[in-house]
């Protein structure tokens, strides 16, 4: 059965305590909606951009208000980070939180985030992969040089371990050492393609992961999409044309276009739980997907609207199609 999950950007108009506050109300929310999993993405110094660069203190504050529901980080821009420092607090957020930590690691970023740790862009993919293999070992309960491994002992964490790319080099790299696969809500483009469909774009990836996938090995991919659901279309897109709009070069669209072609270029999943339900039956994509998760952003809607809208997904969406909230 596909599981349901709900993704937070931290994105509301207000100060930053005010912001964990009300994802950590948003996660509860989900939780007792039956979702199985929440996840959060890290962000450094730029509040526009989700304004979280500590994820897992987050996430240890929201297991104290939480009991059942698993929490990921979608994801931890390793390349930024001291691979060891990862592990160890990745480790006392999963004691804390009695094992419900999934560690979901990226080597993006934005550009502009990698000159304050002395880092560079052109670097990127190196710095991620050798970071990567010391994180994996650290995980595994290897030394680490001058006789030490980590503490507290990991546990079944390395098998909680996974990667998100926009590539379908990044697939592989993801299926060869069994990691779980993080498919984005959006994806870049490439010229004559820009009208491509998201699942289309996201296909080779998928395939390129199931094939590096050792035999016996249950594949896990999380599908992240947009998606608001509103008891009124009207209302819905109302939102969306402020949201979006914010968006505009991001997306690729001219400022002064309508509302549904910002819709259209940006992959959102937007209206009334029929609406919703209809668009995404053609996302092929999700049929390969263990994980649905839904994120409201970039349609930036009002808090008491992103709760509505995760009660509507999981009682009127997420049974059409035998997801697991409210299936």
């Amino acid at each position: 059965m596909t599981d349901t999950a709900f993704f937070t950007r931290l994105l509301d108009d207000v100060p930053p305590a005010e912001r964990f506050r009300l994802a950590t109300e948003q996660i509860r929310r989900a939780e007792q909606c039956g979702f199985a999993r929440a996840w959060v993405a890290q962000h450094h110094f730029r509040a526009a951009e989700g304004g979280l660069p500590s994820p897992f203190v987050l996430l240890a504050n929201v297991a104290a208000h939480t009991s059942a529901i698993r929490l990921g980080t979608g994801v931890v821009t390793l390349t930024l980070e001291d691979p060891v420092r990862v592990a160890e607090d990745a480790v006392v957020a999963d004691l804390l939180s009695g094992g419900r930590i999934d560690l979901g690691l990226g080597s993006g970023g934005t550009p502009a985030s990698f000159a304050p740790f002395g880092l560079s862009l052109q670097n990127k993919t190196a710095d991620y992969e050798r970071k990567l293999e010391t994180l994996i070992a650290a995980l595994g309960g290897g030394e680490l040089g001058g006789g030490n491994a980590l503490y507290p002992e990991p546990g079944s964490l390395k098998d909680r371990v996974w990667q998100a790319t926009f590539s379908a080099a990044g697939g592989t790299r993801a299926g060869r050492p069994g990691h779980g696969l993080l498919l984005s809500r959006t994806q870049p483009r490439v010229a004559g393609r820009e009208d491509a469909q998201l699942h289309e774009i996201q296909r080779p990836i998928i395939d390129a992961y199931l094939e590096a996938l050792p035999a016996g090995l249950e594949p896990r991919i999380t599908a992240s999409r947009t998606v608001f659901v509103a008891d009124d279309r009207a209302e819905a897109l109302r939102f969306a044309d402020v949201g979006l709009r914010r968006y505009a070069s991001l997306f690729g669209v001219p400022e002064g276009a309508p509302v549904e072609e910002f819709i259209r270029r940006s992959d959102t999943h937007l209206g009334t739980p029929d609406d919703v339900a209809e668009s995404l039956a053609a996302d092929r994509a999700l049929e390969h997907a263990d994980e649905v998760a839904i994120q409201v952003h970039s349609v930036d809607a009002p808090h008491d609207y992103v709760l509505r809208s995760i009660e509507l997904f999981a009682g009127e969406v997420a049974p059409r199609f035998g997801w697991g909230a409210g299936a």
